[in-house]
């Protein structure tokens, strides 16, 4: 049986309840369960212990992240986990410190990853698809929208998960499609679970 932890990045905001990012969220937990995974769960929002957080990424073979892009990154909420539950665990649980050692202090920086499996993104994002990918549009000159998550690729990367294609939908306050998006999600989830 595979084993998932699921993660809602969502932070509350008077014009972002987080409805779109907890029903992602949702339907990928039913999605993983109606196909024989073991799951377990967080959201930001919630309370939780640092070591209960750590002991679940040691026991996931897939970490499914759901977060909305806020500014250019993740919520504050999960910035805030990141440096709670990350920092503690590079301390020998998750990661073997930078892994780096003192004979060889220069080399393999980020390499000192303990754990295996995969990680699943999915992102919410007030820009337009076609924001991406376009070196005619300014703002992101041509970056692709993994290379704007680059930052949390290498998160996941240190600790020595392997990156699976990542979800985005696009447009969600002024352009939401969000029927066509949760079909896509679904699509997304079966192509690359179900094969």
């Amino acid at each position: 049986m595979k084993k998932v932890f699921l993660l809602n990045g969502h932070q509350k905001y008077p014009f972002s309840e987080g409805k779109l990012n907890a029903s992602l969220t949702e339907k990928a937990e039913h999605f993983f369960a109606d196909n024989g995974f073991e799951i377990k769960k967080t959201t930001m929002e919630d309370r939780y212990t640092i070591h209960e957080e750590i002991e679940k990424f040691k026991w996931a073979d897939l970490i499914f992240f759901q977060t909305p892009l806020n500014w250019m990154g993740v919520s504050w909420s999960f910035k805030k986990y990141i440096d709670e539950v990350f920092s503690m665990g590079m301390m020998g649980e998750m990661s073997e410190g930078d892994g780096r050692t003192r004979e060889n202090p220069k080399m393999n920086y980020g390499l000192g990853g303990k754990l295996s499996g995969k990680y699943m993104m999915s992102v919410t994002a007030n820009a337009p698809k076609e924001a991406f990918n376009n070196p005619n549009e300014k703002f992101f000159d041509g970056l692709s929208e993994d290379e704007l998550l680059r930052p949390m690729h290498l998160n996941f990367k240190w600790f020595g998960f392997e990156p699976m294609p990542t979800f985005m939908a696009y447009g969600v306050m002024k352009n939401p499609e969000i029927a066509n998006d949760f079909i896509r999600f679904n699509t997304h989830l079966k192509n690359h679970f179900l094969k």
